[in-house]
């Protein structure tokens, strides 16, 4: 009798197994990267990219179709999270995609609103999908989609739990190429931005969306706000076309302002060293720094330098920085063969140089930078101002590649416009 049961029960709990490896595990883990730019919104990590890869590149785990975007894949646990340009009803529909962080295999989609882009991305007006990138707070994945439609959603079974239009609900202006921010978690609220003449600046509580701030006339752009603590006070930086505006997270309170000039878009977010503040763009904006202060209950910017131009520019690639240098790249549409740059925070230097990247991404850990290229290469190399030193050069996907790479739970998380994937780091 033991003998004929024993095969159900492996069978059984064999099964059981399964199912569980299908579901999103527990987020939570520090290794994770649950929303765009990473756990602290930095480009940063405290995870560890391993040793460097020899021969072909990273182990690919695994690599999947992926429609039309630029949004990154948030990862929390085995729930990874992204956007994408699908059809839905006949029809070219943003939907939030989550998969298995493990195989690679759909566990649910979202169809959101149409992708209606005003141009952007391919020549001839075709946008290249979804820009916004989820953010993954415990067991609820948020998305601000290109129409400035928000939404909480369940991330176990992909069921809406609430939604907000804010064009609609809260006066919002439309920009050119639609919104690609993504949204901010702090103090128990989806911090946004995109409403009209008094709600520029909006905080829905994250558990039933009701409103719980908002505030100034603005127009935003493309630059995701920056969480940063500046004089032991933490603060959402938004980079609006009126340049840089502070606000805390709990009330929405202005704290600080600096002008910064606007020219057709603004999309790189801000960068925080210390009391130093960081903004770019493309267009001959260029770049600036700015050292903040605070005196009391008085605060105030005051500017250490500003070049003009796109020597010291990011169009939509954020640099990350280190013992107050910025890595990223530096430059404006230089596609295929646009420079990696080491550039002093605090003077504006250029420390030095490397063509062969395009307009990719950045992030950081410990003493090395990992970058996407636009033509789909990852790239290991160390962050020092000593010179430009490569650890490692692989090419692992096709398509253009201008979303941000992930790195989480021991893999390298990226996407391009036509393919997603994972791949192991050496250890």
């Amino acid at each position: 009798m033991k003998s004929s049961i024993l095969p159900v029960i492996v069978a059984a709990w064999q099964s059981l197994l399964s199912a569980h490896a299908a579901l999103p595990a527990k987020p939570g883990n520090a290794t994770d990267w649950p929303s765009y730019r990473g756990p602290n919104g930095n480009g940063i990590t405290t995870a560890d990219f391993g040793k460097p890869w020899t021969g072909s590149g990273p182990k690919e785990l695994w690599k999947t179709k992926a429609e039309k975007g630029f949004s990154s894949i948030a990862v929390s646990g085995n729930l990874a999270c992204t956007l994408e340009t699908r059809d839905f009803e006949g029809s070219p529909t943003e939907h939030c995609v989550a998969r298995n962080a493990s195989t690679g295999a759909e566990l649910w989609t979202l169809p959101m609103k149409l992708a209606q882009y005003q141009g952007g991305g391919d020549e001839g007006g075709g946008g290249d999908g979804a820009r916004s990138t989820p953010t993954i707070d415990g067991e609820k994945v948020y998305v601000y989609g290109g129409n400035f439609d928000l939404y909480c959603i369940d991330g176990k079974n992909g069921k809406v739990i609430w939604k907000k239009d804010v064009l609609k609900d809260y006066g919002g202006r439309m920009i050119s190429w639609q919104n690609a921010t993504s949204p901010i978690i702090e103090e128990g609220l989806v911090i946004v931005g995109g409403g009209g003449r008094g709600s520029a600046f909006l905080a829905f509580d994250k558990t039933n969306g009701s409103v719980k701030w908002k505030g100034e006339d603005d127009s935003i752009t493309h630059a995701t706000p920056t969480v940063a603590t500046l004089h032991g006070v933490k603060q959402v930086i938004f980079f609006t076309q009126k340049g840089l505006a502070a606000v805390t997270p709990k009330d929405g309170k202005v704290l600080w302002r600096q002008p910064f000039k606007f020219a057709v878009s603004t999309a790189a977010s801000p960068i925080v060293f210390e009391d130093i503040v960081y903004c770019s763009a493309g267009y001959g904006v260029g770049g600036g720094a700015y050292k903040v202060e605070k005196k009391g209950n008085d605060w105030a910017s005051s500017e250490l330098w500003r070049k003009e131009g796109n020597d010291v520019a990011n169009h939509w690639s954020t640099p990350v920085c280190k013992d107050g240098y910025l890595y990223g790249m530096f430059q404006f549409k230089n596609y295929g063969k646009g420079p990696v740059k080491c550039v002093d925070i605090r003077t504006g230097e250029i420390k030095w140089s490397k063509e062969g990247f395009g307009p990719g991404n950045v992030i950081m850990s410990g003493d090395r930078v990992l970058a996407l290229s636009d033509k789909g290469e990852l790239v290991l190399f160390s962050a020092s101002p000593d010179g430009y030193k490569e650890l490692a050069r692989a090419d692992v996907l096709e398509g253009k590649c201008w979303s941000t790479p992930t790195l989480a739970g021991g893999r390298i998380f990226a996407r391009s416009t036509t393919q997603a994937g994972a791949f192991e780091i050496a250890k």
